[in-house]
């Protein structure tokens, strides 16, 4: 019993507990971990946004953003040698645990921002609820600005320029091709996020020395070489990802709010290590 629990122990450990408390990325076991977590905490968010009366339209994905700068942001303040934030609290902004704060201080937001709208004190709670991201992720920002210097301000602007600049390519060849599934601002917002994650990765991983901690990402960079492989591979993931989500749902309400969910979620998974990388290489961190 003692080398089965010990055996337990050890493998918690080495898969889960080490990669957080060492900060040293993911391997095999917690990712598929934490890939049939994000599935389950999907269908959780539907019911829970069901229960709120939430509909989720391109203007609700547009006031949830500033959560996912608020939260990219927030991880950097954890990565930095300043030591803003020390353990045991640094432990709460490691992956997967900041997921689960950033998505409950959002949540408590949007309830507050809907009891103000149905209080009467704003029109529209989705002002509201942005704002309350917005703020968070500004009081960030300027943290990070005090405590850590600006040493490559070139970075989010190849990170901006290349994602916005290869979406407009993209935008246009689909425009070409009358594809009215590609030329949705919604995807393209979804594409975009992707390709800037991409160019974060690329100047980072072959320019500036950092590692890719995914696994899949870190194998084929390392098979090719190069992490200009994340631009196919974030391609080809994504359009047939967003194909699939056009063509495949049914069009009643509840099959188009799951769907929106799922997008949104997917609009998330681009924009957030896009924004922490740049913020990390930015300020050389």
């Amino acid at each position: 019993m003692n080398f089965s629990l010990d055996t337990i122990s050890d493998f918690i450990n080495t898969y889960y507990l080490d990669p957080i408390r060492t900060d040293a990325g993911y391997n095999p076991v917690n990712t598929f971990t934490w890939a049939v977590v994000l599935g389950i905490c999907i269908f959780g968010v539907f019911k829970l946004l069901e229960k709120l009366e939430v509909k989720i339209t391109p203007r609700f994905i547009a006031s949830v953003l500033p959560f996912v700068l608020a939260g990219s942001s927030l991880r950097v303040l954890e990565d930095s040698p300043a030591g803003i934030i020390n353990p045991p609290f640094s432990y709460l902004l490691i992956t997967p645990n900041i997921y689960f704060l950033v998505f409950a201080v959002t949540v408590i937001c949007l309830w507050i921002s809907i009891r103000l709208q149905k209080a009467g004190l704003v029109k529209d709670y989705h002002s509201a609820f942005a704002g309350f991201g917005l703020l968070w992720f500004i009081v960030n920002l300027f943290t990070l600005l005090y405590f850590e210097d600006v040493v490559a301000a070139y970075v989010p602007v190849f990170v901006l320029g290349a994602g916005t600049g290869l979406t407009f390519v993209f935008y246009k060849i689909a425009r070409y091709f009358k594809s009215e599934i590609f030329t949705d601002p919604l995807n393209l917002s979804i594409l975009m996020a992707h390709l800037m994650d991409a160019s974060s990765t690329y100047i980072g991983v072959d320019k500036l020395g950092y590692f890719e901690k995914h696994v899949l990402p870190a194998y084929l960079i390392e098979l090719t070489g190069t992490a200009l492989v994340m631009y196919p591979l974030k391609l080809i993931i994504f359009i047939g990802v967003l194909y699939v989500l056009d063509t495949q749902f049914e069009d009643d309400d509840e099959s188009s709010n799951l769907k929106m969910l799922i997008k949104m979620v997917i609009l998330i998974l681009g924009l957030s290590p896009a924004t922490r990388n740049t913020l990390r290489m930015m300020l050389g961190i």
